[in-house]
């Protein structure tokens, strides 16, 4: 739904040719004759990077799976330039600047938490630039009509709207009372914020609100006392896994007994390496807005299988960026699909801004609609959310979620105080 991207959580630069494909011209983005070259803007130092570590591993995956297959434009190759948003907005507005200007990329696909230092300069200065990436944010520029070089590739997360997503899931769970902790960043605040709206709209209470802890917190303590006093019976956290697992132990402990805690990050394969997490994130619910791999779809059991022999993933279960980086490069494929394989920029995202047929290869549950910026059909990937809840050493898709969708409650701004 359109709150489920929520925030930022999760190195190496390096520069991959995939495929060699005759030469030309180095400086030019839009030369036909050589490898796309394609800027991949993420946290490589700083706060996040641990939580971005398989951002690469996942854009590279995809365009080596793409190459094998013998993808329609995989003869052109793919040349991949990292950049740098060090955990920050400035950062990320460096970062851009740097593949654009120095780098000359045909596109960026930007996974970072901190793109919104950078949105208004990808808009204006780069706007013959095609920026496809998470868009999970909390940028505005991401539904500025005036900025057409964006295309969300992952949630399409408009954070100034509500949907009606979280607030029917939680009813059906039997849920009473919300409960939402954020950090004091655009995007986290924004989602927890709606999904209170959702809950309300639902006909849930609103109970314990805090959208305002530092990022990566861990001191939980006065969190949970004031849950627990509010009498909220499911919680929502946009947070990374550390401070989300922090909170579940900590209502544990305190003797709360919750039906649903969910967090928007931390399905994937590096949970169920350590036992230790394994025992404190128990019954804990992992939103997407992906197919999990667990459904075991025609679609998910291939992109598992790329995940295992591209990406070297021992369990084929993607992480949240390395999820986040092979849906950005799966768009930029699928644009030069529908553009042809030798089209310029301009072409490409002219193409794209008219397309209304993507669906990352199956992962989605409704195709993105582009060609009405900021908005996606009912039922499309900003308005629905798939859960799997931790059982054991296995991720469980939740039958009340998979999907869970709703649509935009009308007349709501979401703003947080």
């Amino acid at each position: 739904m359109r709150r489920v991207g929520a925030i930022a959580t999760w190195t190496s630069a390096a520069l991959l040719l995939l495929t060699a494909c005759g030469g030309g011209a180095a400086g030019d983005a839009d030369s036909a004759g050589g490898p796309v070259k394609v800027g991949v803007l993420t946290s490589l130092s700083g706060a996040a990077a641990a939580h971005y570590a398989d951002t690469e591993s996942g854009v590279k995956a995809r365009f080596a799976a793409y190459k094998a297959a013998g993808g329609k434009c995989a003869a052109r190759g793919f040349d991949v330039v990292m950049a740098d948003d060090q955990s920050t907005p400035q950062g990320a507005l460096t970062a851009a600047q740097r593949l654009v200007q120095q780098e000359n990329v045909y596109a960026v696909l930007p996974v970072s938490t901190y793109f919104y230092g950078a949105g208004q300069y990808a808009g204006t200065q780069a706007a013959s630039t095609p920026f496809l990436g998470g868009a999970f944010d909390g940028g505005e520029q991401w539904f500025d009509p005036k900025y057409g070089n964006l295309f969300p590739a992952m949630s399409g997360t408009d954070y100034d709207r509500a949907a009606t997503t979280l607030g029917t899931y939680w009813k059906k769970l039997g849920g009473s009372k919300v409960a939402v902790v954020a950090y004091n960043t655009p995007s986290s605040a924004k989602a927890a914020e709606g999904a209170a709206v959702s809950a309300e709209h639902a006909g849930l209470g609103r109970g314990y609100v805090n959208e305002r802890i530092p990022f990566g917190s861990s001191d939980v303590g006065p969190i949970v006392l004031g849950i627990k006093k509010s009498g909220a019976d499911v919680l929502y956290a946009p947070v990374i896994p550390e401070t989300g697992f922090a909170l579940a132990t900590g209502l544990r402990r305190a003797g709360v007994k919750m039906k649903s805690i969910l967090l928007a990050t931390g399905y994937g394969a590096d949970l169920l390496k350590s036992p230790p997490t394994l025992k404190v994130a128990q019954g804990v619910g992992f939103m997407t807005s992906y197919a999990p791999v667990e459904t075991d779809t025609k679609a998910t059991a291939a992109w598992s299988a790329a995940l295992k022999r591209y990406a070297k993933s021992a369990s084929g279960i993607p992480s949240f960026s390395q999820a986040v980086g092979w849906i950005s490069a799966d768009l930029l494929l699928h644009g030069l699909e529908k553009a042809g394989c030798t089209a310029s920029r301009k072409q490409l995202m002219a193409a794209l801004r008219t397309d209304n047929s993507w669906t990352a290869g199956g992962l989605f549950p409704q195709p993105a609609d582009f060609a009405h910026k900021g908005t996606y059909s009912v039922g499309g990937p900003g308005d629905c959310t798939f859960v799997s809840v931790l059982k054991g050493a296995k991720f469980v898709p939740d039958p009340a979620a998979a999907p869970a969708c709703g649509e935009q409650i009308s007349g709501v701004k979401v703003s947080v105080k």
